[in-house]
This record gives structure tokens, sequence and C-alpha cells, in this order.
């Protein structure tokens, strides 16, 4: 009797043991879950880093500087945007990596590669050739290219890096639209940054929507050499304007900062000049003297933005080219519109649709330009 008693307790000891162990069990994996259920979704995806599981994006900023107010700026903004949406750790999660000079652009990129970063940006045709070395010395890093196609020797693009262009000549083409119809000495400007294809496509576009509108209208065009020489910028606007241009369109990063400066000087001595901004509405750049006419808005952190979900939910753009045009909404002219008038923004609605619809091929290169004139 007490053997059988002694096995009666046995066997329901060992049970309710069991039961505990099971339940032991299904406690820690809740407590997994309710861990998981608090944390960003996006941020551990499938393009999250293997050993933290967490999303990790970096940009390399070129030398106008991550506060140029600009181009680099705006990419800034996009991924500060991404990183708050998705709940990533600045200096962490995301971050930008500066630089100084353009022998720092190799080393950065080296540098957020190393530190296991899920996907880096070169910020700025600059860039290019390092981005494109970086990629071929580590093929399993996801890097892409803002402004520029970067290809193999054989024309090819490069599985490991996604290529993200602008239709900038469209939006351009706006911003000179409005130049065309508001100058009041028929004489406008051009400053560029570094002369080279892509900024050809900001000049060529918007010397062709000032002669849409007013045929009989001088563009002058100077550049700079630099996107980081405020003084270059304000020496040439300072040339320009002295000349008798009364509007200048920059389109050269931080150097367009003296553009500003030279624009507010001569507003304080009572002259009346404009300058268009890039890249950014830079509305605000022209005050307290209000001499932002209007700006080209590029928006570069929309597209920083886009390409950073789709890495980050497994779909890396990589040997993509992506444009961003009038179609996407991603070039135009800035919604800041106080100093542009009716007739000029009615006009940009015009040829909106008809660069839309393909009655206007808007030039991007010299050549482009002439033939463009000689059909006007």
């Amino acid at each position: 009797m007490k053997m059988k008693r002694f096995t009666f307790l046995l066997v329901l000891l060992l049970a309710v043991g069991t039961i505990l162990a099971a339940c032991g069990q299904g406690g820690n994996e809740t407590s997994k879950e309710e861990s998981n259920e608090g944390s960003n979704e996006g941020a551990v995806a499938e393009g999250g880093n293997e050993e933290s599981g967490i999303f990790k994006v970096a940009m390399v900023t070129d030398t106008g500087g991550v506060d140029d107010k600009s181009f680099n700026q705006s990419a800034w903004e996009g991924l500060t945007q991404f990183g708050g949406d998705f709940e990533l750790e600045e200096g962490v999660g995301f971050k930008y990596a500066q630089s100084n000079s353009p022998s720092d652009y190799l080393p950065n990129l080296n540098t957020l590669v190393r530190d296991d970063y899920n996907l880096v940006y070169g910020i700025g045709f600059l860039l290019a050739d390092d981005v494109k070395k970086i990629a071929q010395q580590k093929p399993e890093a996801q890097l892409a290219i803002v402004d520029s196609v970067i290809t193999d020797d054989s024309g090819n693009t490069i599985d490991n890096i996604a290529n993200i262009t602008f239709k900038e000549h469209q939006g351009s083409f706006l911003v000179g639209v409005v130049a065309g119809l508001q100058t009041e000495t028929n004489k406008v400007g051009f400053v560029g940054g570094v002369e080279g294809e892509l900024i050809k496509k900001f000049e060529n576009g918007f010397k062709a929507g000032v002669k849409a509108v007013n045929p009989s209208a001088e563009i002058v065009v100077q550049y700079a050499e630099d996107f980081g020489a405020p003084e270059k910028g304000q020496a040439i606007a300072n040339t320009m304007y002295g000349n008798g241009a009364d509007i200048i369109y920059h389109a050269s990063g931080g150097t367009g900062n003296g553009v500003f400066t030279e624009a507010k000087n001569r507003a304080k001595n009572g002259e009346k000049v404009w300058v268009i901004g890039v890249d950014r509405d830079q509305h605000e750049e022209g005050m307290p003297e209000n001499v932002t006419l209007t700006s080209m808005v590029k928006r570069v952190d929309v597209a920083v933005y886009d390409v950073s979900k789709q890495t980050m939910e497994g779909n890396f753009p990589g040997g993509e080219l992506l444009q961003f045009g009038l179609e996407e909404d991603a070039v135009g002219i800035a919604p800041s519109q106080e100093n542009v008038t009716d007739e000029s923004l009615q006009k940009v609605e015009e040829f909106k649709e008809k660069i839309l619809n393909g009655e206007i091929e808007v030039p991007t290169t010299d050549e482009e330009y002439e033939s463009y004139l000689s059909a006007l």
C-alpha cells in the first residue's frame, strides 16, 4: 500500500514538473515575441545587418558638406527622415561622413562599408570613381551613387551599385521660364559648380526655358569649378550683377551661398536683383532681404528615402538606373512662390504639360541646346 502511494506521488511529481517546464518554455517565447513587438518591424527586415538584425544606412558627402543648404543637405534630410520613421539611432543606424577634400571620399566610403552599413551612398558624381573602386573591391557591399551612372569596363552597370539620377533639365527649364518672363534688364545669369555632363543639364535646361518665353534675352554663364567655395560664387555674382544681369540661377552647391550673399548685399543698397535657388526650396537663404525668386527643387531626399526603404525590405536595386523627373514629382519649382507672378505660374504649368506629353524635348547638352534654338 505504501509502495503504491509512493509510485502515485512520483508520477504526480513528474507530471507537474513536465507541465511547469512546458509553461516555462512558453513564457520565454512570449517574452521574446513581446520584446520584438515593440521594436521597429522594418529595422529588422531582410536587408538588416546579419549580426545585429538592425538595418544600417549611411552617406558620404562631397566637399560641399552636409550643411551646404543644397544638394548634400537634401540627401541628409531624406536619410534623417528615413531614420526617424524607422526608429534608427542617429550615428549608429544612420549617419553621414563629411568629406573636406576629394581625398576623403575613398577612406570615408571604405570605413562605412567596413563598419557593416547595409547601404552606403556616395552623394554626387564626384564620388563615382571611388564608389566604383569600393564596389569592385568588396562585391558584398551595397552602394548607391547619386547623380551618376557607374559602369564596368564593358559599359554594363555594376550589380552592387544603385544608380540614382534626375531629370534636372526639366526642372531647370521651368525656372528658366520664370526668369525669362520676370527679368527687367533682359539679362540673366547661370552660375555652375564644376562643369561637366551633370551641371550642363541644369545650364541647358535653364537657357532653353528662358528662350522659350523671351527669345531676345541675354544669358551669361560661368563655372566656379568648385561646389564648396562661396567666395567664388560671390565674386562671379558680383560681376554678373554689375554687368546688368538681374536674375542668377545657381547650380553650384555651397558655392551658391556666395551668390545669395552678393544678392542680399545689393538688395540692402536698394538694387533689385534675384537668385534662383537649387535642389531645395532656398527661399530662406534669401531672407531677410527676400531675394529668392524661386528654386528648382530636386528631391534628392525622396530618392534617398525610397532607395533606403527598398533596400531595407530586401529589394536593393543594384545594377539599376533609377530616374526621377517631372513625372515622379521629383523636380520642379519650389512651393515658395510669393515672388513669382501669376503669369509666370500659368506659363510654368503650360510648359510642364508640354514636357510631360512629349511636345517639348528639353535639351541636356550644348549640341541639343543649339538644335533647340534653331527650331524656335
